[in-house]
């Protein structure tokens, strides 16, 4: 992966949104026995912190999930896209619990539990060229994570594509299987969305906290975080970043 660009597409959408970016290099993603329960309690307690995010009765009627809801409500998607920290939110709502995952996919749900944000990370390695956020024209290759055939983008979604296809579809709603997390991704980049300032306030507070989680569970420094706008929607290369 090169650099991540935020199109003008996505700006004329959202103009007020905020984008936070974050790179790191060299994790060992391998399952750690001895950190497993660290995890198991990390995603207890942040279940317990998102539940500052379900005040209302009526799930939808919750700020975040309302605000989520409206954000794509302004574009093309897919039948039943959600923002992923809707999709978190209603596991917690459900009284439902979290299992661990995998070192990296437990460490950014926390976060994402826990400031009420939706959270993506992405194996750089698999990207290629520029990661785009932005409307697409459709018909981008899109393989969504465990299923079997392509189900390619629609003209006017929101998606992060590279030059093979899409990366994740409407948002930070569904990972392609081509560029997800594996046990041997080593080299990664983070992204959070924002789409009002209070969010955005979050965003930082949420990034913040994901750099500190990687530095702790992977002995790694991650890279500066990006905090991308209309009037800077470029965050640079990490190879030209970290080297």
């Amino acid at each position: 992966m090169k650099q991540v660009i935020v199109d003008p597409s996505f700006w004329e959408i959202f103009p007020d949104a905020q984008v936070n970016i974050l790179y790191a290099n060299g994790i060992d993603n391998h399952d750690d026995q001895a950190k497993l329960t660290e995890r198991q309690q990390l995603l207890k307690d942040a279940t317990a912190a998102a539940g500052q995010f379900l005040t209302n009765e009526t799930f939808r009627l919750n700020p975040v999930v309302d605000q989520w809801r409206g954000a794509f409500q302004q574009f093309k998607k897919k039948k039943g896209a959600r923002s992923s920290i809707e999709a978190l939110l209603k596991r917690v709502n459900q009284g439902r619990n979290f299992d661990p995952i995998d070192p990296l996919v437990d460490v950014y749900n926390s976060v994402s539990l826990t400031y009420g944000v939706p959270v993506g990370i992405e194996d750089r390695d698999k990207i290629a060229g520029d990661m785009h956020l932005g409307q697409v024209d459709g018909g981008q290759s899109f393989q969504p994570v465990g299923a079997d055939g392509d189900e390619p983008t629609m003209p006017g979604e929101v998606a992060y594509y590279d030059d093979q296809g899409a990366v994740c579809r409407c948002l930070n709603w569904r990972d392609a299987q081509r560029t997800m997390l594996t046990a041997d991704s080593q080299n990664i980049v983070a992204v959070i969305e924002a789409v009002n300032p209070e969010q955005a306030t979050r965003a930082n507070e949420a990034m913040a906290e994901l750099s500190k989680l990687i530095n702790r569970y992977f002995d790694v420094q991650p890279s500066p975080v990006f905090r991308l706008t209309k009037d800077q929607p470029v965050a640079v290369g990490p190879d030209n970043l970290m080297k």
